[in-house]
């Protein structure tokens, strides 16, 4: 006896038989003898009571650990974050006593309409802490695929679901698409204006060397290697055969590693230059310090990309994307290969872990610079603060100008990788600001070559400005 109601089953079953029930058309469990009879522990009696039911899966909160783990399987294995199939959890109870370890395990099938991959049956673990979280677990269940249905076999009795990659919508395939065009788009206007940067570098340093000059010279450098190996690398791959690698591509893949590596150390030393300027002397003096700034700004790439290089770690790497109307969709690159066993570490360590701590110290300097310029403008005098507001207004525009240009500089806006994770915006954002980083270096170029014009007439009516100036710039 017992009752059956829409995704909710509630009855009394025969435990020397086997039991099957369906909460709804989407969800069946298959139910042994064996683990009947284990489930009514010492009782004499030989119904034992069912209940089987859906439940929204929203119920169920995830630790804080288990999400932290979750960003960094993102961030180690694929960008793509599983979601549970149709957002409902099975849930599963028979009898009075706890299920383990069944020799015949419970078999849970899961039937589906939706394109969707990779499919893993979970059960629901709860946390240690007993504050009602908990993390959803693959022990003691196998999972098996037969197209339309996910067939979960388990020796045990919990609440159970299927964590799923989702297929992407067609706005999802419509942002990937733009994406790229903006970050193409972005990547070739660097190049161009990273060249015309680096011309008026190379002429100021013939007027007036000085060592920030030679520290901008170096970074545009840099940035034009990394910008032309991304668009080789990407263009290249696509005349590669399905399968085929090429000592072409695993060359392209070092060019962009160790470009990109250029790119952090170089950024790390405007902060370190910056940090000399400002904190320890105005006036320092160090022997051949562009020489010894260059070994290690090009020789630590240098050395890391070339270990990279001996233990084969460049090649084609693919990205597998879900799409609805095409299963099998990827996008490629020439970069790390996708086969090297130790590529998820090796691209964690020196293309996230690395530059996080460089944007990490820049910040600082930036926090610094603000300081310094609030000192001196806190030190101008509070009259002629009061007095002339249009003036007012100009210096503040200035110091707005100097630390926008101070921030692109330090390459502070790839600080905005994190927001890649919380909304769209934040990955159009920081799509756009980091493929335009050369278009912002040349706007910095521009800003140098108006500096000595500007010092002679802003001196005499703002000391303050010109002292920042100054730091800001010159060695």
């Amino acid at each position: 006896m017992g009752r059956s109601m829409h995704n909710f089953i509630h009855l009394m079953v025969n435990s020397s038989q086997e039991a099957e029930q369906s909460p709804t058309p989407q969800h069946t469990v298959h139910i042994p003898s064996t683990c009947l009879q284990r489930s009514r522990g010492a009782a004499s009696q030989k119904e034992v009571l069912l209940v089987a039911t859906v439940i929204n899966s929203t119920l169920f909160k995830l630790s804080p650990l288990s999400k932290v783990k979750g960003r960094l399987q993102v961030i180690l294995e694929k960008p793509i974050i599983k979601q549970v199939l149709g957002e409902l959890v099975l849930a599963v109870r028979a009898g009075s006593q706890p299920v383990r370890n069944l020799s015949q395990p419970v078999r849970l099938t899961f039937r589906h309409n939706k394109q969707v991959e990779n499919g893993t049956c979970v059960f629901w673990q709860e946390s240690h802490l007993n504050d009602g979280t908990g993390v959803w677990s693959t022990d003691g269940c196998e999972t098996s695929e037969t197209g339309s249905e996910y067939i979960c076999s388990c020796n045990h009795l919990s609440f159970f679901a299927v964590l799923v990659n989702p297929a992407l919508s067609v706005q999802s395939k419509r942002n990937a698409v733009i994406l790229s065009y903006i970050t193409y788009i972005g990547s070739a206007l660097s190049i161009f204006f990273t060249i015309i940067s680096l011309i008026i570098y190379i002429c100021l340093q013939r007027q007036r060397p000085e060592k920030a000059i030679g520290v901008h010279l170096q970074l545009s450098v840099a940035l034009l290697c990394l910008h032309l190996s991304f668009l080789l690398g990407s263009f290249w791959v696509w005349q590669l055969k399905e399968g085929e690698e090429g000592w072409v591509c695993g060359g392209l893949g070092l060019f962009l590693h160790w470009s990109l590596l250029a790119t952090v150390c170089w950024l790390a030393l405007e902060g370190f230059h910056l940090y000399l300027l400002l904190v320890r002397v105005f006036n320092i003096y160090v022997r051949r310090y562009l020489l010894k700034l260059s070994l290690v700004g090009w020789g630590i790439p240098t050395l890391i990309a070339g270990v990279c290089g001996i233990s084969g770690v460049y090649g084609k790497y693919t990205l597998k994307i879900i799409d609805a109307t095409n299963p099998n969709t990827t996008s490629q690159i020439c970069w790390m290969s996708s086969q090297f066993p130790q590529m998820p570490l090796v691209s964690y360590v020196t293309t996230m872990a690395f530059p996080c701590l460089v944007i990490l110290c820049n910040l600082c300097m930036l926090g610094l610079v603000v300081f310094k310029l609030w000192r001196l403008r806190a030190g101008g005098g509070s009259s002629g603060w009061k007095k002339m507001n249009r003036e007012k207004g100009i210096r503040l525009w200035k110091d707005c100008a100097t630390v926008l240009g101070l921030s692109c500089v330090l390459g502070l806006p790839w600080g905005l990788a994190g927001t890649t994770y919380i909304s769209l915006s934040g990955i159009y954002l920081f799509t756009i600001l980091n493929s335009l980083q050369g278009l912002f270096m040349f706007l910095w170029s521009v800003a140098l070559t108006y500096k000595p014009r500007t010092d002679d007439n802003s001196s005499s009516r703002d000391p303050s400005s010109q002292k920042v100036m100054t730091t800001s710039f010159n060695n």
